[in-house]
């Protein structure tokens, strides 16, 4: 029997369309609906992948974020992020990453603007946010922005960032809220303990020797947080340029007080405190070079400066040894 067909009006075929645009339409939402939400990330066996710039910050995100965080770097040993350029591999990495935490008070330089964006896409927090502007350092009269980005020079300006790092991934991560709470508790002590323990070292130097003098001004909060006077041959960012004005002062501060040490830091070229120290042996006054101190960045995977507590206690270990 030959099949009847029946042909179909405008206005019905446009009924058709439209139901089955509609059931398209509940069922991607209805999937949508049944993923994983950013709240419950880590419960779907993946651990949250969050990016962070220079290697104290990707300490602490480790020490807080335990087995539930993949912390990724940016900058490595001996890395300077004042100057540091985003390569293609790290914006890649940025833009796959869960969350993102930097230092802020435009410690990366030209980074910064990178990171305005992202904030509108994803979860991107300076460490340093919760630090008040009345504990923050001027930055504006050592060459520098509105204020020092050297926050993790004074360990209790740490305990803030990793507070602040602690909240975010609470924040991100709910469902293992507990434990992000625990292990920023436990790595909090430490850090309190830490900063005693900095505070009774420097007692070892003589009063009239608590001078440290380095190749630029990171030291700053170091300073005003444990009762030692900081001098810097370049200013706060690496970015400014030091002349011979700037080295023939150093040098006749170090002739006229006696200082007999000065230090290197692990990310500057040696060269700017060699030119210092050259300059006092003319003037008949020998500087030695005390050690190298870690200012921008973390030491080399397995040495004694690998995180953050070691790097400050290296610190703290070369200052002293060379001043008392």
């Amino acid at each position: 029997m030959e099949q009847i067909r029946v042909k179909k009006s405008p206005l019905q075929r446009a009924k058709i369309t439209l139901s089955v645009l509609v059931l398209i339409i509940v069922a991607a939402c209805s999937k949508v609906e049944g993923e994983p939400s950013q709240l419950t990330r880590a419960q779907d066996g993946s651990k949250i992948q969050v990016v962070s710039t220079i290697g104290m910050i990707t300490d602490v995100v480790q020490e807080v974020g335990g087995d539930e965080v993949e912390a990724i770097g940016l900058m490595g040993p001996g890395v300077d992020p004042h100057l540091y350029k985003a390569s293609q591999g790290d914006m890649t990495r940025m833009d796959q990453a869960d969350m993102i935490f930097y230092g802020g008070l435009h410690l990366e330089g030209k980074m910064t603007e990178i990171f305005e964006k992202l904030e509108r896409k994803k979860p991107t927090v300076a460490v340093s946010r919760d630090i008040d502007t009345s504990a923050l350092r001027s930055g504006e009269d050592a060459g520098g922005t509105q204020y020092d980005p050297h926050i993790w020079f004074n360990v209790k300006h740490w305990i803030s960032a990793t507070e602040t790092i602690r909240d975010a991934l609470v924040s991100y991560d709910q469902a293992n809220a507990d434990l992000y709470k625990a292990n920023a508790d436990k790595y909090i002590k430490q850090l309190e303990e830490l900063d005693e323990e900095v505070r009774t070292a420097i007692t070892e130097i003589p009063e009239a020797g608590r001078v440290l003098v380095t190749a630029h001004d990171a030291f700053g909060y170091f300073g005003e947080a444990y009762g030692i006077k900081v001098m810097g041959l370049q200013g706060i960012s690496t970015a400014a340029e030091y002349g011979s004005k700037d080295v023939s002062e150093l040098r006749d501060y170090l002739v006229e007080n006696k200082i007999k040490a000065v230090f290197v830091e692990s990310s500057i070229p040696t060269k700017s405190m060699e030119a210092v120290i050259a300059g006092a042996k003319e003037k008949g006054h020998a500087v030695e070079i005390g050690g190298e101190l870690y200012s921008d960045s973390l030491g080399e995977p397995g040495s004694d400066a690998d995180t953050y507590i070691k790097m400050v206690r290296h610190n703290v270990s070369t200052i002293v040894n060379a001043l008392k």
